[in-house]
């Protein structure tokens, strides 16, 4: 694989086209913390797999154009050419590239929004990064969600849009009795898996495991900690009683399989108070989820992956260090 690597490297830094190929793939990637090319090219085939499968081949042609539109809009915009070449500015257009199609129909005003929000997630993640900046935190999938809320809250008011897969507005009602169990081994490698495919809003198998193995070809860590996330967000939604439908396809799962990833292998280098800390994190996402599903479900939006985004932002504030005493870097005082 760095052999590879390396003769793949050689021949991006002599062609510009390869160089924005290779550039987009790690936008794709970047979904899940990873700067890694290959990671993205199995996202995409991933993304492909399951837009093909569940019959919306829109979904991963949103994909594309998000991901290459909001990598455009970070160069008009000056955006640094090193956060632009490490993929820092696609993964937010290719959520939305994947959200709009699945929300819409594939019509003219659907691939309108597409480009315009893949661009103005653009100018959000710059904003919300600047701000952040002062706190050591990022904006995560932040500008993804916000600007595909604003999108989809509009579609109500406007006649030109056409919803095919929005939840119906409703006021919260607590259910009569706990509805989920662990399920057993079939349905958990299943709904697993579906966790993780959910966080580009496709459920399928096959795509979560893609994803898997384009993780593992980055980094081990984050592979094992993506399904490491699903198993605990399915074990602890099911203990609390979420809906059996939502978890084996996944609902409970994606935003989880993020906060474990950021937790315990993007941001920190794994170790056991790594795990407890990441662990601690992955069951707060799935209680955000359950609360954000109540707030949200009068608007009739998805809460898509601020669970995860919030989780993140309030475990990484505290600027937490998980290393030995000897091994920190001395403060500016010391």
């Amino acid at each position: 694989m760095t052999e590879k690597k390396d003769a793949w490297a050689c021949r991006v830094e002599n062609c510009r086209f390869l160089c924005m190929v290779d550039t987009l793939l790690r936008g794709a990637g970047q979904v899940m913390f990873q700067d890694s090319a290959w990671c993205g090219l199995f996202f995409l085939a991933g993304i492909f797999w399951g837009a093909w499968a569940e019959g919306i081949p829109e979904v991963a042609v949103g994909a594309v154009v998000g991901l290459a539109v909001g990598t455009l809009a970070a160069c008009m915009l000056g955006a640094p050419k090193e956060d632009i070449r490490k993929g820092l500015h696609g993964y937010n257009g290719i959520l939305v590239g994947c959200a709009l199609p699945t929300f819409f129909g594939a019509n003219t005003t659907c691939w309108t929004l597409v480009v315009v929000g893949a661009f103005f997630s653009t100018v959000i993640m710059m904003a919300v990064s600047r701000f952040l900046r002062t706190w050591k935190v990022s904006a995560m999938t932040g500008p993804f969600v916000f600007t595909t809320w604003i999108i989809l809250l509009a579609s109500y008011n406007f006649a030109r849009f056409k919803i095919t897969g929005l939840p119906h507005p409703t006021l919260p009602v607590q259910p009569a009795e706990a509805v989920a169990a662990l399920p057993g081994l079939e349905v958990l490698a299943r709904a697993t898996l579906k966790g993780v495919s959910q966080v580009f809003l496709i459920g399928n198998e096959v795509t979560g495991l893609l994803f898997l193995i384009g993780l593992a070809a980055s980094s081990l860590p984050a592979s094992i900690f993506a399904w490491c996330g699903s198993v605990v967000a399915i074990a602890t939604a099911a203990f609390l009683g979420a809906d059996e439908g939502a978890v084996a396809g996944g609902l409970y799962q994606f935003s989880a399989v993020l906060t474990a990833i950021g937790l315990g292998s993007a941001f920190y280098s794994p170790n056991w108070r790594v795990i407890l800390y990441a662990l601690l994190g992955t069951v707060f996402t799935v209680v955000a989820q359950g609360a954000l599903n109540v707030a949200l479900a009068p608007l009739g939006i998805p809460t898509l992956t601020f669970p995860f985004v919030i989780a993140a932002w309030l475990f990484l504030l505290p600027n937490i260090q998980f290393m030995p005493e000897s091994h920190r870097e001395p403060s500016p005082s010391a």
